[in-house]
């Protein structure tokens, strides 16, 4: 890793540089076509100058103008922010994708980008990481508390500083086949997935596709299938009011009375009642 980029969170965890606020972006609203969005976790730092940042807030579909100094912006999954690029500003951001953790840090000069630094390792053995980042996404509805917060982010860095200065080792080769393919299972669950498909997707036998998930996750290839897509019907019923049908159909399920079963099985409730005990908690 960089100098730059090392000796920054270093000094984030050392209370060098102090942080005296954490920001959420979330995924309410519309982002425009020059705003970011992905999948996955990300932190975005100010590291010289300052940065007016649109984004939106929790259960508001308005936005607001920050000005990103001793500050630090989570965006959880799905959630988006705009960058103002106004005046002569050094960022950086933290990926936390599924399997890599990245780091970009970046320039604007006032009139053009120059990306200083970039990279990604592995993300592999404990997952302290993912434990911090779920506590993150709960406080995004507590954005008050601020001291648990900090506390996060300081944790979030110092594991990511202790992944960067002591790199996991390489996966087996099976192991790596079955990361990549669970990564694309992740990314396209709302398609017509079967375990031929899947196999002839990445050349290999559907039998030899059981054996590895069997091996690797110790679950069937169609368990782990309807677990990501279950997951991603709570955050739907959750975050959209959608109807139980649409949800199933963007949820990869071609029948919405199998989904409605099949759901409840998992959680103990049907689609509507998972929503309404949701809704009345907030």
């Amino acid at each position: 890793m960089k100098n730059k980029i090392d000796d920054f969170l270093i000094n984030l965890i050392n209370q060098e540089h102090i942080i005296d606020t954490v920001y959420y972006a979330n995924d309410v609203g519309i982002p425009s076509e020059v705003a970011y969005q992905v999948h996955f976790p990300r932190l975005e730092f100010v590291i010289d100058g300052e940065l007016p940042m649109k984004f939106a807030l929790s259960n508001d579909e308005n936005t607001i103008i920050l000005q990103t100094k001793n500050t630090v912006l989570f965006i959880p999954n799905d959630g988006w922010n705009e960058p103002q690029w106004e005046k002569p500003v050094t960022t950086l951001s933290l990926l936390f994708g599924k399997q890599q953790l990245g780091f970009s840090l970046m320039q604007w000069d006032g009139s053009e980008f120059h990306l200083l630094e970039k990279c990604h390792i592995p993300r592999r053995g404990p997952r302290t990481a993912a434990f911090i980042l779920q506590a993150l996404m709960e406080l995004t509805w507590r954005p008050e508390d601020q001291q648990t917060a900090i506390l996060l982010i300081r944790s979030l860095i110092s594991s990511s500083v202790d992944l960067m200065q002591h790199p996991a080792e390489t996966l087996s080769r099976s192991k790596t086949l079955f990361e990549t393919i669970r990564s694309y299972i992740e990314d396209n669950y709302q398609k017509e997935l079967t375990r031929d498909l899947v196999a002839k997707e990445f050349y290999i036998s559907p039998n030899y596709l059981s054996q590895l998930f069997q091996k690797e996750a110790n679950m069937r290839f169609n368990e782990y299938l309807n677990f990501i897509r279950i997951e991603r019907a709570k955050y739907l019923l959750k975050r959209y009011d959608l109807k139980v049908k649409e949800v199933a159909h963007r949820c990869g399920f071609n029948d919405s009375n199998y989904f409605c079963r099949l759901f409840k099985e998992k959680t103990d409730r049907s689609p509507s009642e998972y929503r309404v005990q949701y809704q009345s908690q907030q």
